[in-house]
């Protein structure tokens, strides 16, 4: 028994790095129907965001305020990555829109410039980010070990998930984002700049991976492919919760995190993560739309 609860938790920690990678998904594929294959490349920024703060904190900042470089990454991880996202998407992307092979192609080899690029600034092995010394150690709970980084983990992506579903249904901009997305002809009709919807759009899920990437550096050493590991299951992610549902972007993290520790406690990592994959293709055949389908109303 304690086993298996310490693969759900295992599972339900997984689900949660998940989450925050694939809330930017969520939305601008959501909103803008563009599979961002450089998804993945803005996690790394933000991972290496973290080990730029933590060089600067250990040439230029007494020993005694080390931990503090960890609570500055996040902002900072945000803010840059967001403006990788939004020179992305302005030089980029929006002259792709209604071409997802096109864009499809174009963020791929953006992706692999953005690897060079770090290979070339910060060399090819991967690097290591100290934890904070508040995140060391684990919680003891029924016999149980929690590791701190991980319960943070968890703790990050709540708020996150509570900060993005509040900026979307209790602000006004919040809302011109959900009629765009619901209906760009009819959001435009009556005043929404879509452009402007979109750029900042593109920018906030850039921001929330440049805050998983922080995460990311909790868990083992960073490198130029880092999110490589883990883009394909956060697109599998937004397809099974269903494109652009918040609740459904929970639901199928949570449950792919689960399953996938599970099966492969149960087997091998292979072999789990096969069996997660045909979960999914036999899901799909049945709810193909996901499991929150995104309803709009339209004018026949």
């Amino acid at each position: 028994m304690e086993n298996f609860l310490t693969q759900i938790f295992n599972g339900a920690s997984l689900g949660s790095i998940l989450l925050l990678i694939a809330l930017g998904l969520a939305i601008t594929f959501g909103l803008m129907r563009v599979i961002n294959m450089a998804h993945g490349e803005l996690i790394m920024i933000g991972a290496y965001t973290a080990y730029v703060i933590q060089l600067i904190f250990v040439t230029y900042v007494p020993d005694a305020m080390f931990d503090f470089y960890f609570i500055l990454a996040i902002p900072g991880a945000f803010l840059i990555a967001a403006l990788v996202g939004s020179l992305l998407e302005t030089g980029v992307i929006r002259h792709l829109y209604g071409r997802p092979l096109d864009s499809l192609l174009a963020t791929f080899g953006i992706g692999l410039i953005l690897q060079q690029a770090a290979r070339s600034i910060f060399g090819a092995p991967n690097v290591g980010v100290t934890n904070p010394s508040f995140l060391s150690g684990s919680l003891s709970v029924f016999s149980l070990e929690l590791p701190y980084s991980r319960l943070f983990i968890l703790g990050l992506v709540a708020l996150c998930f509570t900060a993005l579903a509040l900026f979307l249904y209790k602000t006004a901009y919040g809302r011109k984002i959900r009629a765009v997305m619901q209906n760009r002809d009819m959001a435009m009709s009556v005043g929404i700049s879509s452009r402007r919807v979109d750029n900042l759009t593109f920018a906030i899920g850039s921001g929330f991976a440049g805050v998983a990437g922080v995460a990311l550096t909790l868990l083992g050493p960073i490198g130029p492919t880092l999110g490589l590991t883990y883009i394909v299951d956060a697109f599998m992610v937004v397809v099974v919760g269903g494109v652009g549902a918040l609740v459904g972007t929970v639901a199928g993290a949570m449950g792919i995190g689960v399953f996938n520790t599970l099966f492969e406690y149960w087997t091998n990592a292979s072999m789990g993560k096969v069996l997660v994959f045909a979960l999914i293709i036999l899901f799909l055949q049945w709810r193909p739309s996901g499991l929150f389908p995104q309803t709009s109303r339209s004018l026949d």
